[in-house]
């Protein structure tokens, strides 16, 4: 045997191939599932999910196929206060969280190599599509983006040394046709349920409607205005918007608006025209350095400031308070305070941070 290897095993077809092919590569494998959050009695059960109760049991399949034992770990308190409750903060103070980011920081990578080292465990690993390499020059383990179409990396950028050394990423360059191939080969209960699509614990995607009951009211109405200040209407309550949005904002003006910022201090939504919704620069706070060592010069790097969106060149200079100043090549769309932005070297993560309001200069 290679060594003990926990598989944090979500209940879905990436996390129980991961498992199949530790197993078949000579690892002793158990799963184990979080229990993040309760399940609403109300809610209609969710296809494609993560961490509802449905997912423990399909997790707890897949292990009894393959033949190995399942643990389920009740975190629900760490969840609600580490992702939760930082999700209803930030969208209150007029930002757009990432809460993914911060259940693989404080959750799937923090606590589960906590229980695993606890437990006598070598390695843990997860069903993500990026790469985890040591760099033989420098000793230092790299982050590394996956080539096969479903780049994962971005939401793993605040991954520590410590957390990177002992993660085992079996899925790091397989096609997804391939994973769903070998999962249906192996009779896997899984093989065919649909991908995680949504945030977990918000149901039907209704942010508004999750943050209104969290904070037992909605968001107070306010004014749409300019970038000069001038009032051009009233928004719903800013709970309701985000950096870049166009549609749904409940009111004609003759031309195509879009949000560039959320003002929490005077519950104002300001508005402009098609072009202002695209940044040059951005500040970022708390960098987290993954691949190499915190910059005291200027670098040039890669820049995505959204999952989805291509990384763009730029210039970071890191600043005396501990943020970066990113200046763009060209202008990006919508960067959103409260979003990753995320740092790259070709096909390595140098490392990542949030992005912070706009006019902090």
């Amino acid at each position: 045997m290679k060594g003990r290897v926990l598989v944090a095993m979500s209940g879905g077809v990436d996390s129980s191939v991961a498992a199949l092919l530790l197993q078949k590569a000579g690892w002793e494998v158990t799963g184990c599932t979080l229990r993040l959050h309760l399940d609403d009695p109300d809610a209609p059960p969710r296809e494609g999910g993560c961490c509802s109760f449905s997912d423990v049991q399909d997790a707890r399949r897949v292990c009894y196929a393959l033949g190995i034992d399942h643990l389920v770990f009740n975190m629900t308190d760490l969840f609600a206060e580490k992702v939760i409750r930082n999700f209803v903060d930030e969208y209150n103070a007029g930002r757009t969280p990432n809460p993914c980011i911060r259940c693989n920081r404080y959750l799937k990578f923090g606590a589960i190599l906590q229980k695993a080292q606890l437990l006598g465990y070598d390695h843990i690993a997860t069903g993500h599509y990026a790469r985890v390499a040591e760099n033989p020059d420098t000793g230092r383990w790299e982050l590394l983006t996956s080539p096969c179409g479903k780049d994962q990396s971005y939401v793993l950028y605040s991954l520590t040394q410590e957390q990177l050394a002992h993660t085992l990423l079996p899925l790091a360059s397989l096609p997804k046709p391939e994973v769903r191939r070998l999962a249906e080969e192996a009779g896997l209960p899984v093989a065919h349920k649909p991908d995680s699509q949504d945030i977990c614990f918000v149901p039907d995607n209704d942010y508004a409607g999750f943050l209104c009951k969290q904070n037992g009211h909605d968001s107070a109405p306010g004014d749409f205005v300019d970038a000069a200040g001038h009032v051009l209407g009233r928004h719903r309550g800013l709970t309701h918007y985000t950096v870049g949005q166009r549609k749904g904002l409940g009111i004609a003006f003759g031309e195509p608006m879009y949000v560039t910022a959320l003002d929490a201090v005077h519950n104002r939504v300001v508005l402009g025209p098609a072009g202002s919704q695209y940044r040059a620069e951005v500040w970022v706070d708390a960098p987290n350095w993954v691949s190499i060592p915190a910059p005291n010069a200027p670098l040039r790097a890669q820049v995505k400031v959204r999952y989805q969106a291509k990384p763009a060149p730029a210039l970071l200079t890191p600043q005396p308070d501990g943020r970066l100043h990113v200046q763009f090549d060209a202008p990006q769309r919508a960067p959103a305070p409260g979003q990753a932005a995320v740092f790259y070297d070709g096909d390595r993560v140098l490392g990542g941070g949030i992005l912070s309001d706009m006019n902090q200069a």
